[in-house]
């Protein structure tokens, strides 16, 4: 497979560069889990300034409200419940959650530690036979180098186009909040995916996608500020996601 790495200043430099290389060097391959194909390389791609803006991308799937719930999702389990209720059987953030004191206690007793890892694969689970959903996210790993907390995570498989950039902004609003708390700097964010890939249903997407960037007179034209701008629209959806989250609750009940 092809090894490609890529290095930027912001999130979308990093995300729109990565879209370009999987549109044209991404090479075709059988998806028989899925009855499709897909494009597909190797990427790494590493972002310098993660909080940098603009650090919104227009070329995702969704807006500010899919991009809030799934944040609250990862960092702070609004929808964990529904592993008790059995429709699901994990979230990111249940399998991360009892790691994250390990996490905080081990970059307090020795801030040069290479051993702040957490795992979020489940072998048990993840690999039982007929399994449909294993954890595409495997590892996070959180480095202090300079008084930064920097991170670096590891996807088995990666959607370049419907789930990359919701996944790498909520992890870096995780190695935010981590940074924050221990009163350092936020570092660089490094986003490895194994298998990045574009499914056959989606080649029409992935090629708008690379048409707009590569057409754009203004970074502005394809990216919004996060501050100043889609933070206030993320905050001004958040109690209608706790009534979705309420509503959800009750009809477990």
């Amino acid at each position: 497979m092809k090894e490609i790495l890529i290095e930027t200043r912001s999130l979308p430099e990093a995300y729109h560069s990565s879209l370009i290389a999987l549109d044209q060097q991404g090479e075709l391959s059988p998806c028989p889990d899925y009855n499709t194909s897909q494009k597909e390389l190797s990427m790494t791609f590493c972002v310098l300034e993660p909080l940098a803006e603009p650090m919104i991308s227009k070329l995702f799937i969704g807006g500010f409200r899919e991009l809030e719930q799934y944040r609250l999702e990862m960092l702070d389990g609004i929808l964990d419940f529904e592993i008790e209720r059995g429709k699901w059987k994990y979230t990111y953030h249940s399998r991360m959650a009892e790691q994250l004191p390990f996490i905080y206690r081990e970059l307090k007793r020795n801030p040069s530690s290479r051993r702040a890892v957490i795992d979020i694969r489940d072998w048990r689970y993840d690999s039982s036979d007929g399994n449909e959903n294993p954890a595409c996210l495997q590892h996070i790993q959180f480095f202090i180098r300079d008084n930064k907390l920097h991170c670096k995570v590891l996807f088995r498989s990666n959607d370049a186009c419907k789930a990359t950039f919701m996944n790498a902004f909520a992890l870096i609003m995780l190695q935010k909040r981590i940074a924050d708390d221990l009163g350092i700097q936020t570092g660089s964010y490094t986003h490895r995916a194994n298998s990045y890939h574009c499914y056959e249903r989606d080649f029409g997407m992935l090629a708008g996608y690379v048409r707009r960037i590569n057409s754009m007179s203004d970074p502005y034209d394809i990216t919004y500020d996060y501050d100043g701008d889609w933070k206030e629209l993320m905050d001004s959806v958040k109690p209608e996601i706790d009534a979705m989250v309420k509503t959800l609750r009750n009809q477990q009940s």
